[in-house]
């Protein structure tokens, strides 16, 4: 059927028929049933992807390999979410709530944070787990304030044995939300790698997406990290995003090139549903399709030449031309949770609202949710009984 329609149409998918968000698990799996020859092969035969991605997948597998074989049985990560920014972006469809709408949730939220990360430590060393890495995600969790912030970090510290920790990250995503005692409080609480998110560095295209800020206040806010001794940063770009032109886009991935920033992940516009470009009816077109691939052999051309490795990647559904969301890194500086949470290699605790604590057992391959509540209003009225529910980390592993 495919084939049928690649000839009707004229049109191929680089992906051919693969729909799956773990293409470089799928290979990997495939290799070790056979062998990596035979895993090119059945990509290529079987699914129609092409070689560019086939290639693509190859690299990011073995840059992979050696971040999974740092995990051990009894390893975890820990997920912290804060589920607040100063306002929702047009293709956002995450769980989380705008300043303006739930200021006053944000200091009962916080406390109640703290309560589940001390019970889930609990949980964590009373089982004898390793931390692996730590990674606060939202949101924005620097939509907290400085002494916010430096509460909740404080707390992991202290809760957690942090002597096997490999890797603290925070996304400090926004940059309007970052200022100089926010980097301290995270410099002083251990935290040795940030993201600052621009998406784009053109102030037209972050005004069509609904960013309240400009790209000279990303460029200030990376100059300050980089003052405060940030050596590990990661900046996002995202390509096909409404009104950006492959022009715009280039200049957008050689300015953070520029910059030398540690990580780059390029990610490919994805239309999900609950979104306001969704709602608002905006649809794609085979020319924003054919754009979004030629920004994205740009990147990986451009990331190549300046010594940039792919070390993750996944796929959504829904994506503009078919593509692929592709971490890259210069060598030493991969993101090690990234690596996990997509491969899904060990245990993932998660606390905040919207998380999910993955149970991973290792023999046979599976793995068991525990769902935090969604919504931050839920998750203050409903604390007890979410709770209640971490009870089920220690059944699994009592199994």
């Amino acid at each position: 059927m495919y084939k049928l329609l690649c000839d009707f149409t004229g049109l191929t998918q680089p992906w051919g028929i693969l729909t799956g968000v773990r293409p470089v698990k799928l290979l990997r799996r495939l290799a070790e049933e056979s062998s990596e020859e035979q895993a090119v092969k059945k990509f290529e035969k079987d699914f129609f992807v092409s070689n560019e991605k086939i290639a693509l997948s190859r690299e990011t597998e073995h840059n992979e390999r050696k971040i999974l074989e740092l995990s051990k049985p009894e390893s975890f990560s820990l997920y912290v979410g804060i589920p607040f920014c100063p306002s929702r972006c047009s293709y956002c469809s995450f769980v989380m709530a705008s300043i303006e709408r739930a200021e006053k949730l944000i200091e009962p939220y916080t406390k109640l944070l703290c309560e589940e990360i001390k019970r889930t430590a609990e949980i964590a060393n009373k089982l004898g787990l390793r931390l692996e890495t730590v990674y606060f995600g939202g949101g924005t969790p620097t939509t907290l304030s400085a002494e916010q912030l430096d509460t909740v970090l404080r707390t992991v510290n202290k809760s957690f044995d942090m002597s096997t920790c490999r890797e603290f990250t925070v996304e400090a995503g926004r940059p309007d939300t970052i200022d100089i005692a926010k980097l301290f409080a995270l410099k002083e609480n251990k935290v040795d790698r940030i993201s600052i998110n621009p998406q784009t560095v053109n102030d037209e295209v972050l005004k069509t997406i609904g960013r309240k800020h400009t790209a000279q206040q990303f460029f200030d806010a990376f100059e300050l990290a980089r003052k405060c001794g940030f050596d590990n940063i990661n900046t996002d770009l995202i390509a096909g995003l409404p009104t950006d032109t492959p022009e715009s886009f280039k200049n957008s991935l050689d300015s953070i090139v520029r910059l030398n920033a540690e990580c780059i992940t390029v990610h490919t516009l994805c239309m999900k549903r609950a979104s306001r470009l969704t709602t608002e009816g905006v649809t794609l077109d085979l020319q924003q399709a054919r754009d979004a691939r030629e920004m994205l052999a740009y990147t990986q051309n451009i990331l190549g030449q300046n010594e940039y490795i792919p070390y993750y990647m996944y796929r959504q559904s829904r994506m503009v031309g078919n593509l692929e969301n592709v971490g890259w890194s210069k060598r030493g500086f991969e993101s090690l949770y990234n690596v996990y949470v997509m491969d899904e290699t060990h245990t993932i605790l998660a606390c905040g609202s919207g998380g999910v604590t993955k149970l991973k057992r290792n023999n046979p391959d599976y793995l068991e949710r525990i769902f935090n509540f969604k919504y931050p209003y839920e998750y203050i009225d409903r604390f007890d009984e979410l709770i209640q529910r971490k009870s089920g980390i220690m059944q699994f592993y009592g199994q």
